[in-house]
């Protein structure tokens, strides 16, 4: 059966350098600095390239804390990139491509996607380091917490950067990326490091884990303090928590962190449709958390101060991995959208923060977050109820299709008609087991393979008809209740055979 997907059902899991001193010569200089670019990023306008100098990995740089890993599936983040940005898989014959940009310092080349995975699905199968240090992510492998990951569907979700057509990343349970071991450059041992994100404040969740940064070089919880991630979500791990979030945190193992030992009643979270949040920790005493609207205004420092007193923390203990959108232990419940980040080395100004703060709403993202929105539409049943994939957004091959209350997270409801007939969601389609063509037939979810009894024609009645078999898509005897299993029958013109696509 479907597990709830509503916050409230969810349950909490048990969720498993000091910056360098600076001559105050140099320490002016690098503010001045600073301040000219954040001057700059503000007066800039998103374009089809970017201002060369001005992307947050030249900020950072520039500030002496330079990246050691940036991740985007829309625009370059150092202006010297004309490189991929990932790496997207077609299910139709397992072709693979990179998806690059339309300029140096620029954005996604999302057109360049659309002609790849035209008519078929396209999962995103690497998301490329645009550092020297080729830090990629891949889908992680199975963890002490949870199973392997899947990679994305690469057009979940479609939004706007720089007046471009870019996609992000849309995380559901079962969704998450992680480099191969420990990265290169990354804070190990209670060294300083930052990281930032630039995430959905409306497609959120408060299970473990959507993270992004600094975890263990092997997919287990391995003690207090071997991670240093950010993360946004509505898990109030240590209450109390003000408001129902989602809050900035800090994912640091065994605890999301808004304040010294956990609870921080200052940090009143943000639910803006795009959400910067950042995250830097000296490894030895103290970090930080900011949070902003990624389309608009500055940074909120929401804390900093004191790392926890609790064993394990000072000093940290981080290993370098990078994780995106699951826990260190590979925990893959929780779900997000990402579009951009980077990790740094040493502790960043706050000067600098602000200069890439300028940057990311210069990059000009607009569109909606919360939902999927690229090719993909909803099917309604009888009941008004919605044609949806047992098993909560990790269908397999098998799995039972069903009916289900409509739910806008909901990826696996959300669902593809393609120009053969075929319907097809998280990288399946809807299928007739057996390929069989008799009166009460069940239907399921199976890789996408172009036979009959994955032709589906919608009619003017309002029935789903599949030509091989005669029949239409059916509930038997015209139940509405969650987890009924859908068949095919004899099309009769019955409220048990009217779906819609919408």
């Amino acid at each position: 059966m479907r597990e709830d997907r509503s916050v409230a059902a969810r349950t909490v899991p048990r969720f498993t350098g000091r910056p360098q001193p600076l001559r105050l010569r140099r320490l002016l200089l690098s503010a001045v600095a600073a301040l000219g670019l954040v001057i700059g990023a503000l007066v800039g306008l998103p374009a089809a390239s970017q201002a060369a100098g001005s992307l947050p990995c030249d900020i950072y740089s520039a500030a002496g804390t330079p990246c050691v890993a940036a991740h985007s599936t829309t625009r370059a983040l150092l202006s010297s990139y004309n490189g991929p940005l990932y790496q997207v898989t077609r299910a139709s014959d397992g072709a693979r491509t990179d998806i690059g940009l339309l300029s140096q310092g620029g954005y996604a080349d999302a057109a360049a996607q659309d002609t790849f995975c035209a008519d078929t699905t396209c999962a995103i199968t690497k998301v490329y380091d645009q550092t020297s240090r080729h830090n990629d992510l891949y889908p992680g492998p199975a963890g002490t917490a949870g199973a392997a990951d899947r990679g994305a569907d690469a057009a979940e979700l479609s939004v706007t950067a720089g007046g471009h057509k870019v996609y992000g990343i849309w995380i559901s349970p079962g969704v998450g990326y992680r480099s191969d071991g420990a990265a290169s450059g990354t804070a190990v041992n209670g060294q300083a490091e930052g990281a930032y994100m630039v995430a959905s404040g409306t497609h959120v969740g408060s299970d473990c884990c959507f993270d992004y940064g600094n975890a263990e070089s092997t997919p287990a919880d391995t003690g207090n303090g071997h991670m240093d991630a950010v993360s946004i979500a509505t898990t109030c791990y240590f209450a109390p928590c003000t408001g129902s979030g989602p809050w900035v945190e800090a994912d640091m193992e065994n605890g999301m962190f808004q304040g010294d030992n956990g609870s921080n009643t200052a940090n009143t979270g943000n639910s803006s449709t795009y959400v910067t949040a950042m995250l830097k920790n000296n490894g030895q005493t103290t970090y930080a958390l900011k949070g902003g609207d990624a389309q608009t205004g500055g940074l909120r420092t929401q804390w900093d101060g004191a790392l926890p007193t609790r064993n394990g923390y000072r000093p940290m203990q981080q290993e370098g991995g990078i994780i995106l959108g699951t826990g260190g232990d590979n925990s893959n419940r929780n779900m997000g959208t990402f579009f951009e980040g980077v990790m740094v080395s040493g502790y960043p100004t706050d000067a600098a923060e602000d200069a890439v703060q300028a940057n990311v709403v210069a990059a000009g993202y607009s569109g909606q977050t919360n939902v999927p929105n690229g090719p993909q539409g909803t099917i309604t049943g009888p009941g008004g109820q919605c044609v949806d994939v047992a098993a909560d957004d990790t269908g397999v091959n098998g799995a039972a299709v069903q009916l289900w209350n409509c739910q806008s997270y909901a990826e696996d409801q959300y669902w593809t008609h393609h120009s053969n007939g075929s319907l097809s969601t998280i990288g399946r389609c809807l299928d007739i087991e057996g390929n069989g063509t008799a009166n009460g037939t069940l239907v399921e979810l199976w890789d996408c393979n172009g036979v009959g009894g994955q032709v589906w024609q919608q009619r003017s009645d309002g029935s789903l008809f599949n030509p091989q078999s005669g029949r239409c898509l059916d509930s038997p005897d015209g139940a509405t209740a969650n987890g009924t299993h859908l068949r095919i029958w004899d099309c009769n013109g019955a409220a048990a055979q009217k779906f819609t696509l919408n």
